[in-house]
């Protein structure tokens, strides 16, 4: 079911929301919702492997734990009482690994008494590449989630953005998107885009207009409300701000 929330500027609907995939987790057809939590877990492996790290489990540990909380997603109905009215998808995410994690020593314990289950083999393809842009060791299990959410959630913002482009075209004007150029670069990107100053001047314009339509459309499918969009930015820049602060 698509949702109808629209972008600033965009008249497209959003894409499938996480509020859908939850619905979609919990589908009596089994390819469906195998697919909803396949989804679910790349688009947030990140920020609970991260979390369940700076809780004091090694690497191994922490994957294992990781896969098994998307697993208890699907096979221990976590997801039946959500509703969208609750509020924003990360804060609903964190209460929940924090739950999986204080059950999982009785879990275990049931596993060595041998009254335990297989684990649900989820195919990522691409689970042995993620990897934790680790801010400074001072903050919290819980700032360094909200730190990894707001990282996970730019790089997808970003590779929305991306599929806009060409390869070439975007990652000349990139740097300029995210304040990486220094000055006087610009006419060097344009020369090599074949594009006067001012077109290039536009072009950056449209970038960046694209690029807060496409954040505001990937925060708009992890909270309830789309009047909760804006402030849900100005939360997660912050956050953002926080971890590359950090001392």
């Amino acid at each position: 079911m698509a949702n109808n929330m629209k972008t600033p500027g965009n008249s497209a609907r959003f894409p499938t929301t996480s509020w859908t995939m939850i619905v979609n987790t919990r589908n009596r057809d089994v390819k469906v919702s195998r697919k909803a939590l396949e989804k679910l877990c790349r688009g947030y492996w990140t920020p609970v492997f991260a979390f369940l790290l700076r809780k004091g489990l090694d690497d191994d540990q922490a994957r294992d734990c990781t896969q098994s909380f998307f697993t208890a997603l699907l096979e221990k109905d976590y997801l039946a009482d959500v509703e969208r009215s609750k509020g924003n998808f990360r804060s609903f995410l964190l209460v929940a690994v924090k739950h999986f994690l204080s059950n999982q020593l009785d879990a275990e314990r049931t596993l060595k008494r041998g009254g335990g289950r297989a684990i649900l083999q989820l195919e990522l393809e691409d689970r042995d590449g993620l990897h934790c842009n680790e801010p400074k060791h001072s903050l919290t299990p819980e700032a360094v989630f909200e730190y990894q959410w707001a990282s996970s959630l730019l790089e997808r913002t970003l590779k929305r953005l991306r599929e806009d482009y060409s390869a070439v075209d975007f990652d000349l004007m990139k740097p300029f998107l995210i304040g990486d150029a220094a000055r006087g670069d610009g006419a060097a990107a344009a020369a090599q885009l074949g594009m006067s100053d001012g077109a290039f001047k536009v072009a950056i314009h449209r970038l960046r207009k694209r690029y807060r339509e496409a954040l505001w459309a990937e925060i708009g499918e992890t909270v309830a409300d789309p009047s909760e969009v804006d402030g849900e930015i100005r939360y997660l820049m912050t956050i953002l701000a926080r971890g590359q602060n950090s001392a």
